[in-house]
């Protein structure tokens, strides 16, 4: 369980300074949502 818990918090939860000091996956969300607004623009 602790293996899980730290595997959980290093993917959703951890901030990231190259990526704007923002959790992993935030900035998967972001990505994908901003592929998705140039997919409809083109």
């Amino acid at each position: 369980m602790a293996t899980i818990g730290w595997v959980e918090r290093f993917n959703n939860r951890r901030l990231l300074g190259p990526i704007g000091n923002i959790p992993p996956a935030e900035a998967e969300e972001n990505f994908y949502a901003q592929r998705d607004v140039l997919d409809m623009v083109a």
